[in-house]
């Protein structure tokens, strides 16, 4: 049987409220979240590493993207991007420059899916050689300048641009 996943549910001012959710199970009401983190990997030079989501995908299939996801119950935001990253990209930003630079906030009434989303930078003199992307969730990687990925974000192949693009101003 597959490990069941929860996520802590916070109230409007992104406190924890003490209550879970299933994952994906959408019944947050009005001013309930859950968080989700992203993790902008950025090189001293000015690119960044970003990933080709696999086409087996339910949503958004081959976008490219910057690793993230949903922190589970108890973990916070930090600790919940180091992971992400660390699963989806092989890399370890403990140490690296950087950390949260800002927050968004989604709400999508009467889909019962509403959520923060803490949005990081770390900045780390790393090589494609040293990135093991996790194959189940992407189908290769590269690094990118901002312009590049402004391209993609045009071309309607690039996950939350408008939200984040400020993480790509070095």
């Amino acid at each position: 049987m597959e490990h069941m996943e929860y996520w802590d549910i916070y109230d409007r001012d992104k406190r924890p409220t003490g209550r879970t959710m299933k994952r994906n199970d959408w019944c947050l009401g009005e001013g309930e979240y859950h968080l989700t983190v992203l993790g902008v990997l950025a090189r001293p030079d000015g690119r960044f590493l970003i990933t080709k989501r696999v086409m087996t995908k339910a949503w958004a299939p081959g976008c490219w993207e910057v690793p993230g996801g949903a922190a589970m119950a108890g973990e916070d935001s930090l600790t919940a991007v180091k992971r992400e990253i660390r699963e989806e990209t092989g890399l370890d930003v403990t140490g690296w420059e950087g950390g949260c630079l800002f927050t968004y906030q989604r709400e999508n009434p009467g889909e019962g899916d509403n959520y923060f989303v803490d949005v990081y930078r770390f900045v780390s003199d790393f090589s494609l050689e040293d990135v093991r992307i996790q194959e189940a969730e992407a189908d290769g990687s590269r690094l990118a300048d901002a312009g590049e990925i402004r391209e993609l974000a045009e071309r309607g192949i690039f996950l939350h641009y408008d939200s984040i693009k400020k993480a790509f101003e070095l």
